[in-house]
């Protein structure tokens, strides 16, 4: 099989979210034609709104390439939302627990089997405060380095100004009218790393380039300069968050193994042409 062919509930998702997405926003989107025409591979996704994944749907429903998305077991339990989340073939993610390594083997299945499978990598939305992407998870890296598929980077910029994230009071900023941004980048390069052990460093390595690219992506969008320290996820003795340096690639972390339960549950040039779609 060499792509995911879109099936009746996948259609029907469409008809239902695409009319109140066309009315509601306007769209730049750039970037399609790196979007593989056929065979499997991952897209690397930033996540800073609740709405971007509905706009990075819309995007990625548009070039005929179907995502299937890595998404909290939760998301799947209950519910018209759950439902739609079986039927058009998501995969749960169950986190920290024995059927952890379920999400990474349907993962590499998927991409075998000729499909797009979709990881934010940071794993949730970012805390970084001026929304820039945080350190990534290596639940992306691992199943790129095991199938050898192109992972292709996608910057996603304005859900936020009508969803903002984390927001303390439940504020939905619909109008005026917001852009949407959604842009496709080159695919990263991590063919230097196909027969390599996959170490923690080299899942380090494969996962900072993968952010990075989604980083300058982005910064090209915003026509600012991203952060030299990356947010790391991380709570010091004080219980502050904390940021560190980017590290260099290939820096070396520990160059122990990780297994597949350990990386599972990650959720994991700009074309120069604009592309509106409807």
């Amino acid at each position: 099989m060499s792509r995911r062919r879109i099936g009746f509930s996948y259609r029907f998702a469409a008809c239902l979210v695409k009319p109140p997405m066309l009315v509601l926003f306007k769209r730049d989107w750039r970037g399609m034609e790196n979007i593989p025409e056929a065979g499997g591979f991952l897209t690397a996704v930033n996540h800073n709104s609740y709405l971007d994944p509905l706009s990075y749907a819309h995007y990625q429903y548009n070039t005929g390439r179907v995502p299937r998305f890595l998404a909290k077991v939760g998301l799947f339990r209950s519910g018209f939302v759950g439902m739609m989340m079986r039927r058009t073939g998501q995969i749960p993610v169950y986190r920290e627990t024995a059927d952890a390594a379920g999400a990474f083997k349907a993962a590499v299945d998927a991409v075998h089997a000729g499909e797009c499978v979709a990881f934010y990598p940071e794993g949730t939305l970012t805390r970084d405060p001026d929304l820039w992407p945080m350190e990534g998870k290596t639940g992306a890296a691992r199943v790129a380095l095991l199938t050898h598929a192109p992972v292709i980077p996608v910057a996603q910029w304005g859900a936020h100004a009508a969803v903002p994230p984390y927001a303390r009071e439940k504020k939905v900023r619909l109008f005026p009218r917001k852009t949407l941004t959604v842009v496709a980048g080159a695919p990263v390069e991590l063919s230097d790393l196909y027969d390599r052990e996959p170490t923690t460093d080299v899942l380090v390595e494969a996962t900072e380039r993968i952010m990075a690219a989604i980083t300058e992506l982005l910064a090209e969008v915003r026509s600012e300069t991203p952060p030299a320290t990356r947010y790391e996820r991380r709570r010091d003795a004080d219980g502050t968050a904390g940021a560190r340096p980017v590290p260099p690639h290939g820096a070396p972390v520990s160059g122990r193994t990780l297994p597949a339960e350990a990386v599972a549950g990650s959720t994991l040039p700009v074309a120069q042409q604009r592309e509106t779609g409807e």
